[in-house]
């Protein structure tokens, strides 16, 4: 105990005394993402960009003994971009001022935003500073307030030997003079990293974390996302082969054997199991290397996972349906790319509304009684069934006064107000709403119940609407359920229809927006609207992950918007506000924090964006 107390004590004391950073000012990059993300965006970036955080990178350039005694100084994070994320530092405290923190992950998502020819490290980054401070003048304030304060935090050249020396006064002019022409001299050591500049040299990994390794025919269950940890810090990762685990020669002294007599019957049970060990070491680690092979874990996934024969997978029709798809790095849409699978479910019997969603579905019908078609008296017509009393009485008092109208408009007619509308429901049925949200209730259970209550107010109103669901596990199969077609009149069939959807694979959203998009725009009405439901971003097998996915679903919805369609989007996804707003825009969707509330609050929902 006594040995750990020093220990403590003194690692405490000399990071204190090393630590060049401000704990009190630091910002986090939560803190700011979105702000980040706006500003990002406002300033011409790409919109379907993620802000994630940046990896560990190793500085090698000269540390004080304290620093090497306390172990610090060897890691920064600078920023950088690639073709999905603007990658930032996981926290900034770099400034005795949050202000000025906050200042620096503006001012590197400002220069990430302008594009550069190649040059050496300097050379790019001097380029984006001139760029961007030409772009948004208004940002030289900032900028020449953060040079000051890291200039005044960079060793002091005279600390430095010759060569050294003459590096940092070579970045030192290239921060202060961003169009001075600087080269750097060798040096045994490189120059400190430089914070207000874009990474040296991004990493250029083939795995980053918006890509899974995906076996096709094993989607990811509820249980594996529940079970799984997530790392707190992105690490940086590489690929290799799978060990075959035969090769390789083993030497060992057999004296290092416990002998019988040697070994003592110990309790050693461990507190930890196996994930929390492996996430402990996965977090401890900088660069972490993964191969796939053909096994699976049983606490992770489920044995039962591939895919159910015929006989027992619900009924196709017909031989499919191509769809195009928006490939955002050709900028162009691939004709037929997928193939859209109508099915129907193959067990489904003639059922009642559930007794639980009575007593509320009542309440639903007659708040949306007020919106049935109904038989109301036109005045002031020029033809009609009948004389509107008033307008006559008007008219022979002006003609007796010497002012005569002959077009007076004197009769009245009986007409139906009926609503001109026609709404498409899809929801999106994939593996992840086979999660439970409390001890009885599944994503999918709320998803149903919410198809049970809109559909009966929708019944009362007497608009034209249609309910749909999909899944996918790759572009050839995008499962398109038909649940109510548009001419379907709601009764218990449909609601047999309804009580059997369940779990299907993936999310290609994109195919299944455009499919709903072309059954939609056949609809005689004047207002169309296209309600999707889903719980999470669009994802699915073969590079449909990331920004591809994103891209498409975006473009898939200009589709329907420039066909005269009204998109709009319900989640229960809490990470929606990342990505939604870039596909619907910021008005186009909703997020539904309280999943269990959904069933309640779709039908309001319906109330307000069609009135």
């Amino acid at each position: 105990m006594l040995e750990e107390l020093v220990g403590s004590t003194w690692h405490r004391f000399i990071t204190k005394r090393a630590e060049t950073h401000f704990p009190d000012a630091i910002v986090y990059l939560d803190d700011i993402r979105l702000t980040a993300g706006i500003f990002f965006r406002a300033l011409g970036g790409e919109g379907g960009l993620r802000v994630e955080s940046s990896t560990d990178s190793d500085v090698y350039a000269k540390r004080s003994i304290l620093q090497r005694i306390a172990g610090l100084g060897d890691k920064t994070q600078y920023a950088w971009r690639d073709e999905e994320t603007l990658r930032l530092p996981e926290s900034i405290a770099l400034f005795p001022s949050k202000q000025l923190n906050r200042d620096l992950y503006l001012w590197l998502t400002a220069i990430s935003v302008v594009t550069i020819g190649k040059g050496d490290w300097i050379t790019r980054n001097q380029e984006r500073t001139q760029k961007t401070l030409a772009i948004w003048p208004g940002l030289r304030g900032k900028y020449k307030t953060l040079v000051k304060a890291h200039i005044a935090q960079r060793s002091s050249p005279n600390s430095l030997d010759k060569r050294e020396a003459k590096q940092e006064l070579a970045i030192r002019s290239a921060l202060l003079d961003v169009t001075a022409t600087i080269v750097l001299e060798y040096a045994k050591r490189p120059p400190q990293p430089v914070s207000l500049w874009l990474h040296p040299s991004p990493p250029n990994s083939e795995i980053n974390g918006s890509t899974a390794i995906h076996d096709p025919e094993l989607p990811e269950t509820s249980e594996t996302k529940k079970e799984q940890k997530k790392q707190q810090k992105r690490k940086q990762g590489n690929r290799t082969d799978m060990p075959e685990g035969s090769d390789g020669l083993m030497s060992f002294r057999l004296e290092s054997l416990w002998s019988w007599g040697e070994y003592s019957k110990i309790d050693r049970t461990s507190t930890e199991d196996d994930d929390d060990d492996a996430m402990q070491t996965a977090e401890d680690m900088d660069n972490i290397t993964v191969a796939q092979d053909n096994e699976t874990t049983a606490s992770k996934i489920k044995l039962d996972l591939d895919l159910p024969s015929s006989h027992y997978d619900d009924i196709v029709l017909g031989e499919g349906i191509p769809v195009d798809e928006w490939d955002y790095k050709k900028r162009c849409l691939q004709k037929d790319h997928c193939r859209i699978i109508p099915m129907t479910s193959r067990h489904t019997e003639a059922t009642e509304l559930p007794v639980k969603l009575k007593s509320q579905a009542r309440r639903i019908r007659r708040q949306f009684e007020m919106l049935r078609p109904q038989r109301h008296w036109l005045n002031r017509q020029s033809d009609g069934s009948e004389l509107d009393l008033e307008s006559y009485i008007n008219f022979l008092t002006d003609r007796k006064h010497g002012r005569v109208n002959s077009d007076a408009p004197v009769y009245r007619e009986l007409r139906n107000e009926t609503r001109d509308l026609s709404c498409l429901l899809l929801a999106d049925l994939s593996l992840s709403t086979d999660a439970y949200i409390n001890n009885s209730s599944r994503v999918v259970d709320v998803i149903r119940d919410s198809l049970y209550l809109f559909s009966e107010a929708l019944s009362v109103t007497g608009d034209r609407f249609a309910l749909h669901g999909f899944s996918s596990r790759n572009r050839n199969h995008v499962r398109f359920y038909n649940i109510k077609g548009f001419d379907d009149a709601y009764d218990n069939d449909v609601r047999g229809y309804i009580d059997a959807i369940k779990p299907g694979y993936y999310t290609r959203m994109g195919a299944a927006i455009r499919h709903a998009t072309s059954l939609l725009e056949k609809e005689a009405t004047s207002q169309k609207l296209l309600l999707i439901i889903t719980d999470g971003k669009p994802n699915d097998l073969d590079k449909y992950e990331g920004r591809y996915g994103i891209e498409d679903t975006r473009q898939a919805i200009l589709e329907a918007e420039k066909k005269g369609l009204q998109p709009f989007c319900v989640t229960i996804d809490e990470k929606a506000e990342d990505y939604l707003p870039y596909l619907f825009g910021k008005n186009a969707y909703i997020l539904i924090k309280n999943i269990a509330e959904l069933p309640a609050k779709l039908p309001q929902l319906y109330l307000r964006l069609t009135r």
